[in-house]
């Protein structure tokens, strides 16, 4: 008969883990009679197999176990028990088993770990010594007969759990969680955090979960699959059908092998310290607690692939790692960093000098400094260079050879002329994020300032047939050259959870079998959100139709520039004061009645402006709504966040200024303003162009969207919600300016796997030089007069004529510039040179480009950029020649944005479309475009509604003491308490005189509110303004 039982599931694992392959000893068997026998005597009250401890420290250190027992006699075992206990309690059990302890000036080791090259005999013989056990029905408790399914101990140190359900028995992995939070009490010994047991598996036929620290029923148990298509590749939660063995098999046969979990004790496992503020009685304080780190899959996973791979193929290679937001990327970067920085070939040399991680985080350099610390407690080993240190402390980190180096890319620009010759040198460099500034002036420098000169002139002078001695390394041209494209001293390691496609191209892997370029390894969005690491922002999405008339109000009919025309007619919407308050309306009615409930009535809102201005119009609004609603708004506080100074309505405005403490102080300080908004104090904030992205903030529910978002911008901006939290459940987005359509699209490429079709045309940049020619701007004699005399003055102290001698230079490519005639073949040509230069830029870090003249023509273009004017277009005041008519708010989708479960393919980087050239047309043309865009249900029957009850009213009885009140009340008593019942008695009067024109008004409430708001807002001002 088929055997299905649980304990055939536990015997198959057994069986592995006991072979020569596994690698550990059965500490545990079923004698004939199938009682359990037990090889070696397991103390529970010390929880610990003293025996099988002292039989390795026999085994491996001999000498040292000699003088203990002399010291100490027949006392010895009792001894070092104590001196290890107290050593564990006092440092932890990772500490321990990677540095061991010391009794009286006797060193004693409790693990030894794998050398880092095969070569060293003594340490191979040393790390071949540990005892791996391996105990089924392990009896674990003085005070109970409960037993784990099996243990795994290392030298007699229980340090992994795995309780194991069979689906055919009607239990799996969740019954095996619900057994470690109910059945498993964290007080005792063996469960206590970093004193015994280092990591808790359950698992089942088909699914694998873990975590490092029981807490009852709060223990949080975190998933530990591979994937639904495998490791590193695109796919949702689960693990794929393995046709050969169980699903889960990588758990015991990968993971938990002898090597592997030894590797996993030296090298990922660590004991931090984690600062995290929390509110104590209505103060933000800084707590501490401890944590043992474990690898999720996919990190191990990428981290052994990458070594592997490094391994292999040594030093020189490009790696992209795609992994979604919720990774864990801090944490990886750590782990890959430390891993390459003692990597080592098969020769015994390590394939890295140092390596350098590029981030623009500071909270990553504590995190990875912190982590990196843990694993080696050897000082020095992380060097970061933050503000304080500036670009020298980076100069001395490269000459010093410091082993791993945390900066920013850039400090490289001012560090690199100081480095010493780095020969015979390689460098492995880890991004944080691979989209951001990769393709620049900075990127570049890195690239140059990190090459080997001697491995760079002798690939130079392959290329060019010519020998090493011939090559000039003190001509600024051959130099420069040499440093373009990829170099066989530096690796590349990019990560990014929204690739581009120049990322890509950079840095990914190519496909032979499908011409495509691809990650190296993935961790897609979409499993990320299955497995709950991250929320689905997209899962509870509203989007809003803004549609309004304007009108022009001036016989004054001037001809614009179009594009920024149409853009001050949309921005006059935008600023209008009925706009801003009809969607403050409907944002803080929806986060009164709803998002700030959320979370346990600690959720928080984000409101997304376009522009800074109205940003601080927003948080104006948002104030005023509390002063309004003192009920509803108990308990909320308004934060505004924005760069510099701005304008409004004649005010000057700073976000200091604006954003204050209980104390009334100004909030002037990152810190403290992420700290203030924390709190519980506060709960809405309003941003422009700030906190959209490396914003943190779990309790953050609701986003309100009033701007137009685009790709990796909508996919950033978006994910500010989707970050956990207890209690947690559900995002909210209300979008007042893109459709469901456009942010599917900005999402879709980022919810798998992102790959590239196709390679960027390297003569490309010879099709753009050639699109120069027709505009007769420079010749070569240009380009080469104006090389010669920058290299002249290389190195040299510039004197007081330098800068006019250079303009003269160009002062005649200018003038033939300005000579082309009409704006559109100046705009043209502008366009030419620029697609020219970042064409160039860009090829030049894929490929060595060896030809002089192209390189020439390069530095002189990038610098006749900056010379070209462009045209200056007279401004035209707008705003005071037309009006709003009429403006509505829409709700046109509501629920869940699906994203299809599949590859994107990018193409590589191509001329975008021709922009447009900018062009005159009348004002009133440009305000018909705009409300062909914009227009909603206004029709011309709506228009007789509005005008005639307007009427109506000018000529009532009740006009002069309404405009008493206009004069002595504020705008919103007027709107919401004096005018609705007059609006209503001249409504209800029209309607019965013509029921069938005014219908609509009484039919539709929106429409109603809307008119009635509007023409209070217009009549307040207008009776103002009357003498």
């Amino acid at each position: 008969m088929f055997d299905t039982s649980e304990k055939r599931f536990e015997s198959d694992i057994e069986s592995f883990l006991i072979s020569p392959e596994g690698g550990y000893e059965q500490f545990s068997y079923l004698n004939p009679d199938g009682h359990r026998i037990h090889k070696y005597h397991y103390d529970k009250d010390k929880a610990i197999y003293m025996e099988v401890l002292i039989n390795f420290i026999i085994r491996s250190q001999p000498e040292a176990w000699d003088r203990y027992v002399r010291y100490y006699g027949a006392d010895a075992q009792e001894k070092l028990y104590r001196r290890l206990e107290n050593a564990i309690k006092e440092n932890g059990l990772v500490y321990v088993l990677k540095n061991g302890i010391e009794d009286m000036g006797i060193k004693l080791k409790v693990c030894y770990f794998k050398p880092e090259s095969e070569l060293n005999d003594a340490q191979t013989a040393l790390y071949k010594c540990n005892i791996l056990g391996c105990t089924r029905q392990f009896a674990y408790s003085p005070h109970n007969n409960n037993t784990i399914d099996m243990v795994l101990s290392v030298n007699g140190i229980p340090v992994v759990a795995l309780e194991l359900k069979n689906q055919y028995k009607g239990q799996d992995a969740e019954c095996a969680m619900e057994q470690f939070k109910n059945d498993r009490d964290p007080k005792e010994l063996c469960f206590r955090l970093d004193r015994r047991f280092l990591v808790y598996f359950a698992a089942d036929l088909y699914d694998v979960y873990m975590t490092t620290q029981l807490a009852g029923t709060a223990t949080r148990f975190f998933p530990f699959d591979q994937g639904s298509n495998g490791a590193g590749v695109k796919g949702g939660k689960g693990n794929p059908a393995d046709p050969d063995d169980y699903s889960t098999a990588y758990l015991w046969k990968k993971v938990l092998q002898r090597d592997s979990l030894l590797d996993l004790i030296n090298k990922f496992i660590s004991s931090v310290t984690e600062k995290e503020e929390v509110e104590i009685g209505g103060q933000i304080k800084t707590t501490e607690k401890q944590k043992l780190i474990f690898p999720r899959y996919h990190q191990y996973d990428v981290v052994l692939k990458l070594a592997a791979d490094v391994k292999a193929r040594g030093a020189g290679g490009s790696y992209l790692i795609e992994h979604s937001a919720g990774s864990g990327k801090s944490n990886s970067i750590a782990w890959i960093a430390y891993r390459l920085a003692s990597l080592h070939n098969d020769r015994n040399d390590a394939i890295f000098d140092s390596v350098i991680v590029v981030t623009n985080r500071v909270v990553l350099d504590s995190q990875l400094q912190d982590t990196i610390i843990s694993f080696d407690h050897t000082p020095g080993l992380v060097e970061a260079i933050d503000d304080k240190k500036r670009s020298r402390g980076l100069t001395d980190a490269i000459n010093d050879k410091k082993r791993i180096i945390i900066c920013t890319i850039q400090k490289f620009l001012y560090a690199y002329k100081d480095f010493d010759d780095l020969a015979g040198r390689n460098f492995a460099v880890i991004i944080d994020e691979a989209h951001q500034g990769q393709s620049g002036e900075s990127a570049k420098t890195l690239r140059r300032a990190l090459i080997d000169k001697g491995l760079a002139i002798k690939e130079y002078a392959a290329e060019e047939g010519v020998e090493e001695e011939e090559v000039d390394t003190t001509d600024m041209l051959v130099d420069t050259i040499m440093a373009q494209g990829m170099h066989k001293n530096q690796s590349f390691f990019a990560f990014t959870a929204t690739p581009k496609n120049k990322t890509i191209e950079l840095f990914g892997t190519p496909d032979p079998a499908t011409g495509k370029t691809r990650p190296f390894h993935v961790y897609s969005m979409r499993q990320a959100i299955e497995e709950g690491f991250i929320l689905d922002v997209l899962a509870n999405y509203t989007t809003i139709k803004e549609a309004f008339r304007l009108v022009r109000v001036s016989a004054d009919n001037p001809e614009l520039i179009e594009g920024p025309a149409l853009k001050a007619l949309v921005r006059y919407y935008k600023e209008n004061g009925y706009t801003i308050a009809q969607k403050t309306d409907m944002i803080m009615s929806n986060f009164l009645e709803n998002g700030r409930f959320q979370i346990g009535g600690r959720g928080k809102a984000m409101v997304i402006a376009d522009s800074r201005a109205n940003a601080v119009r927003y948080y104006l609004a948002i104030k005023d709504y509390m002063k309004a609603h003192p009920e509803e708004s108990r308990g909320c506080g308004v934060m505004v966040a924005f760069s510099g100074s701005v304008n409004v309505d004649g005010i000057e405005y700073t976000e200091a200024e604006l954003n204050t403490d209980d104390d009334g102080r100004q909030i002037t300080t990152d810190k403290r303003f992420r700290r203030e908004f924390r709190s519980a104090r506060k709960n809405i904030l309003v941003v422009a162009n700030k906190y959209q992205t490396g914003f943190d903030e779990p309790l953050l529910h609701s986003m309100y969207v009033d701007k137009r978002l685009k790709g990796v911008n909508a996919v950033q901006t978006l994910s500010r919600l989707n970050r956990t939290a207890g209690g947690k459940t559900s995002t909210f987005v209300l979008d007042f300016a893109n459709d469901e359509k456009a942010i599917r699209e900005s999402f879709q490429p980022f919810y798998e796997t992102t790959l590239l079709d196709g390679r960027t045309d390297l003569n490309r940049v010879y099709d753009l030089r050639t699109k120069i020619r027709p505009f007769m701007l420079y010749n070569g004699d240009d380009a080469d007069k104006y090389f010669a005399f920058m290299t002249s003055h290389s190195g040299k102290k510039q004197d007081a004529a330098a800068l006019g001698r250079l303009s003269g230079i160009m002062k005649p490519v200018v003038e033939r510039y300005l000579d082309l005639g009409t704006e559109e073949s100046k705009f043209n040509a502008r366009m030419a040179v620029r697609k020219f230069v970042k064409a160039y830029a860009y090829i030049t870090q894929l490929v060595r480009l060896h030809d002089e003249e192209l390189f020439k023509e390069y530095v002189f273009a990038s610098n006749l950029l900056k010379l070209l004017p462009k045209a200056k277009h007279p401004y035209e005041d707008v705003e005071s020649k037309i009006k709003l008519e009429y403006a509505s708010l829409s709700e046109t989708f509501k629920g869940a944005i699906v994203l299809d479960k599949k590859d994107v393919d990018l193409v590589p980087s191509a001329d975008k479309a021709k922009p447009k050239v900018p062009r005159k047309n009348t004002l009133q043309n440009i305000i018909d475009r705009v409300n062909e865009r914009f227009d909603g249900r206004f029709t011309e029957g709506d228009r007789v509604i509005v005008e005639s009850i307007y009427r109506m009213f000018m000529c009532d009885g009740d006009l002069r003491k309404f405009r008493h009140y206009a004069k002595d009340t504020t705008p919103e008593m007027f709107e919401k308490s004096l005018f609705p019942e007059k609006f209503k008695e001249l409504a209800t009067q029209c309607w019965l005189s013509n029921s069938d024109a005014y219908k609509k008004l009484f039919s539709d409430p929106e429409f109603y509110a809307n008119v009635m708001g509007s023409m209070a807002r217009e009549l307040y001002k207008i009776l103002r303004s009357e003498e």
